[in-house]
């Protein structure tokens, strides 16, 4: 594929996607507008079948986010007015993986599989972190994960069994889908266990983050989830060097 057709597909692709995100009122026009260019990136600068699974994750955060609704939004838990979201939640899931793509293009790494489950990994953060978010303040006990005191659903650091259970199943979801769609030639082996955990774990630090620093207003919900997602990626790298 020359690389005016691979620019072709993937402004088209992201083109699709922010139409339809704003179109079902899943992203507001910025958000629509941040989710194109951090498309851009991640096509351009990493591949199509990464823009590919980033596009499975933003049906998946639709799915989550639509789950009843109404009764989100009648408790006041739900993201803007009604589930959509800013330029901002595009940057808190978008940002890391777009960054990914672009230390992976300038290394000439996009395609090794390292690179491949680095990106998988930052994305299983964002769906773990987004269906646990989504999920979890429909479940009638939430307790701090610092101190296990009860809270009120949607809290800052607030946990829930249905929450955690949430968050590793789309951790599981997002990590084998991820594999089959960016590494379809490779077989699944032990190392799908690396997005899964990471995943999970960076779902986890999102929570101690938002118990503690968030919850004292010094950090932001953004920087949370940056922090959270950059921190899985990391641990990831970390990971596939030594291995």
């Amino acid at each position: 594929m020359s690389p005016l057709e691979n620019l072709g597909i993937v402004l088209g692709l992201c083109a699709i996607l922010s139409i339809l995100a704003f179109k079902f009122k899943l992203m507001t026009i910025s958000g629509s507008v941040a989710s194109f260019l951090v498309g851009v990136v991640i096509g351009m600068f990493g591949s199509i079948t990464w823009l590919v699974l980033l596009i499975v994750f933003v049906l998946l955060a639709f799915a989550v986010t639509r789950y009843k609704l109404q009764t989100k939004i009648k408790k006041g838990l739900q993201e803007g007015k009604k589930g959509e979201r800013t330029y901002r939640n595009v940057l808190a899931n978008g940002l890391i993986p777009a960054i990914i793509a672009v230390a992976s293009w300038l290394s000439g790494s996009q395609a090794d599989l390292g690179s491949s489950l680095v990106y998988l990994s930052a994305i299983s953060v964002a769906a773990a972190d987004t269906t646990a978010s989504e999920l979890g303040v429909l479940s009638p006990r939430t307790r701090l994960i610092t101190t296990y005191e009860r809270v009120e659903a949607g809290s800052d650091g607030g946990v829930s069994v249905l929450g955690t259970s949430s968050a590793l199943s789309a951790s599981i979801l997002s990590s084998i889908l991820g594999w089959l769609i960016i590494l379809p030639a490779q077989p699944i082996d032990l190392r799908i266990l690396i997005p899964i955990s990471m995943g999970f774990l960076g779902c986890t630090i999102d929570s101690y983050i938002g118990a503690t620093l968030e919850r004292r207003g010094l950090v932001s919900k953004l920087g949370n989830n940056v922090t959270s997602m950059a921190s899985g990626s990391v641990i990831a790298l970390v990971i596939i060097l030594w291995l």
